[in-house]
């Protein structure tokens, strides 16, 4: 007020002087004539300019006050947030956050009476979210359209969640729907699947010594995702693009481990091919020591592929855990456990359930019928579960939902 910054008005209490502040709408780029003075309440004519707002309104009749140098009353609606941060950031702080509404009048507001008080005041990060839409309407209790985290977790996996708040640039509207839940969920079991059964084929190798280098193409995929993983958060923390480049490494882990299941399938037919070879007749010196080169040579190669494996899940796994995307208190077998689960109670099944489905499909596969065989697959996808053939039966996990523009026949459980 010393600096005319602010000014009383008998009756209504402290107000902020815009037209002495001249940083004023900096942080919204907006422009006096874009604002519309008194859309909601009446502009007292006493305001040197219409668009001051209050800093310390005088009590009415009956109204809760304090007690203040300008007789009763309460604080005006921005000056708690300049007191708190003050109070416990210091007048200069890295981040102040908030949703995108917030940016005017509120933010600007805060911005300039802390600023007109204390000149050192700085925020030097505006981090200003966008809106969570549901069907292409803001969500808002008071048009009852909206979600709690409690109902969703109900559904879905915490790190569904996760996932799913995180695929969307957090300045940009996220719009609600059970399709990119489903995907999220199909996701996140789909990362740690693969570091699950990275896991067990490193411990497989863990005492053995391994005097190989990671291959020199796995190690590109490496390098290349943390150099882009930075640059991705680094640009206003986009995790939008920053997933999207660890689908890289994730997508190398599974096709190690698929190559190397391959080798170690050949290796165990050569194995046995070799054993009943000895039986018949003794190996020639030359061909031993062929056979011992080639062997070592194999050995070599099982060794490209675990490094490879370990560099690849020490790249996924950092980066999950900088995501918040790690899970922390359960292992991967029990979180991939609660996902199937989940995808369960969405579709409205039970374990019992699906396995009957499923040889049901096993029985249509096996007369030829393929027709009835595809049915069952595209319905179990549309409610989110995905099969996946294997030498050793039908296996199952939570996927993306197809997209159909009619809805299918319900799965029906045919009895004996």
């Amino acid at each position: 007020m010393e600096e005319d910054k602010a000014y009383t008005i008998e009756g209504e209490g402290v107000y902020f002087s815009i037209d002495n502040f001249p940083e004023y709408l900096s942080l919204s780029g907006r422009k006096l004539e874009d604002n519309l003075p008194g859309s909601r309440v009446a502009v007292d004519p006493r305001k040197r300019n219409p668009f001051d707002f209050a800093l310390w309104k005088s009590a009415k009749e009956g109204e809760p006050f304090w007690e203040s140098p300008w007789g009763h009353g309460r604080p005006g609606w921005h000056i708690e947030c300049s007191a708190m941060s003050k109070q416990y950031l210091g007048p200069a702080f890295d981040i102040h956050g908030g949703g995108r509404d917030l940016i005017f009048p509120h933010h600007e507001n805060e911005l300039a009476q802390s600023r007109a008080a204390y000149p050192e005041s700085e925020v030097k990060c505006w981090m200003h979210n966008g809106y969570v839409m549901n069907n292409g309407k803001k969500m808002a209790k008071a048009d009852k359209n909206f979600f709690t985290i409690r109902d969703i977790v109900a559904r879905y996996h915490p790190m569904a969640l996760r996932l799913f708040l995180m695929r969307t640039h957090y300045r940009s509207d996220m719009n609600h729907s059970d399709t990119a839940l489903e995907f999220a969920s199909g996701r996140v079991y789909y990362i740690y699947q693969a570091l699950q059964e990275c896991e067990e084929v490193i411990s497989l190798y863990r005492g053995d010594k391994l005097d190989v280098l990671v291959p020199a193409c796995d190690q590109k995929v490496v390098d290349d995702s943390h150099e882009n993983f930075l640059k991705h958060m680094s640009n206003d923390l986009h995790t939008t693009a920053a997933l999207d480049e660890l689908m890289k490494p994730v997508r190398a882990i599974n096709s190690n481990l698929s190559d190397l299941k391959k080798l170690l399938q050949k290796l165990e037919q050569q194995k046995k091919a070799q054993s009943g070879k000895k039986q018949q007749q003794p190996k020639q010196p030359e061909k031993k020591e062929q056979q011992q080169k080639k062997n070592q040579a194999e050995e070599k190669q099982q060794g490209h592929y675990v490094q490879a494996l370990v560099a690849l899940h020490g790249e996924v796994t950092s980066k999950l855990s900088l995501l918040g995307l790690m899970p922390s208190s359960s292992s991967l077998a029990e979180v991939l456990k609660e996902l199937k689960q989940k995808a369960l109670k969405r579709a409205r099944m039970t374990e019992e359930e699906l396995q009957q489905v499923i040889e049901q499909r096993r029985v249509a596969r096996k007369q030829k019928d393929f027709s009835e065989s595809d049915r069952i697959r595209r319905e179990l996808s549309t409610r989110g579960i995905a099969l996946m053939d294997e030498p050793t039966g039908t296996l199952w996990k939570p996927a993306e939902p197809e997209l159909v523009e009619e809805p299918l026949a319900s799965l029906t459980l045919q009895a004996g």
